[in-house]
């Protein structure tokens, strides 16, 4: 593993967040501050959040009171005032809000410029609807609607492609990233155990060669209050294929509630892979009698 405090000062680092996020919003909030100030004390140029970091509840009754739709939800705005605040580049993970019409629910990143602009949003495109092998029944859809556009934008670390969890399998999704000019693509997770120990390094590592971008995946780790329990394992890999930094499953056992990982994102890395692999070049579609 690569030590990210050897990394030289003029290349960018990203700082990944590992959270245990529950059903109080207030709470999760109060996490992302102080891991936002500990990025920031770190050097980093960008922090990024797990999938569903201020709201991780699988009881939709419940859940209900606190979620709305983005221009009437007082989340994001926190969340500005934080990226101002600690002044560092944001990328939420994700959060649950309505859907413009009200009636279903989207699962939506955004990021954060560190003068508290939203500079993207993205819905997550593919909803989990799985009947797991240890029984585990997950039906996303009957309370999410799935997004139907794609996000890429220029960050201080390189232009970012966006998605969230589920996506991670459909390497489709990817490519139009990288057709689009990315980078870097954020992957923030709230991975099951089964799935995360089966798949997770080596999906997310199978990503980064093949789009030949540095991965960033912010996960959630361990039991949350809702009674589900997640993988953790927050990752940055490199175009190459190389592990940067693994959270392993720090986040339950760090007082302050979240564990941090810091990374360098060298966009020299990004040159040397596809350089040294041209996919772009080598990429044709023909026809093959069947």
């Amino acid at each position: 593993m690569t030590d990210p405090i050897d990394a030289p000062p003029a290349v960018p680092r990203a700082a990944l967040v590992q959270m245990t996020s529950g059903i109080d919003p207030e709470a999760n909030l109060a996490v992302v501050d102080r891991a936002m100030a500990d990025a920031a004390a770190q050097g980093a140029a960008m922090a990024f959040l797990p999938e569903m970091s201020l709201l991780l509840d699988r009881d939709r009754a419940r859940s209900a009171a606190h979620i709305r739709r983005e221009a009437e939800s007082p989340w994001l705005q926190a969340l500005q005032a934080m990226a101002q605040k600690h002044r560092i580049w944001l990328h939420s993970g994700s959060m649950p809000l309505l859907a413009d019409d009200g009636e279903r629910r989207v699962n939506r990143s955004h990021v954060i410029a560190a003068d508290g602009n939203i500079r993207a949003r993205y819905d997550k495109i593919h909803v989990f609807d799985v009947r797991l092998p240890t029984g585990e029944n997950w039906q996303e859809s009957a309370a999410y609607a799935g997004g139907g556009a794609l996000s890429v934008v220029d960050t201080p670390l390189g232009r970012l492609g966006l998605s969230i969890c589920y996506d991670l399998r459909f390497p489709e999704l990817y490519r139009a990233l990288v057709d689009r000019g990315a980078t870097l693509i954020a992957i923030p997770a709230a991975f099951t155990v089964p799935t995360g120990e089966a798949h997770w390094h080596v999906l997310l590592r199978a990503r980064a060669i093949e789009t030949a971008c540095h991965i960033v995946a912010a996960a959630q780790c361990g039991n949350h209050p809702d009674g589900r329990t997640t993988y953790g394992h927050s990752l940055t890999v490199d175009p190459w294929g190389t592990v940067l930094a693994d959270g392993a499953r720090t986040a339950e056992a760090n007082e302050n509630g979240y564990g941090l990982t810091v990374a360098p994102i060298d966009p020299a890395v990004v040159h040397k892979a596809r350089e040294a692999i041209p996919l772009s070049r080598s990429r044709a579609i023909r026809n093959i009698d069947p």
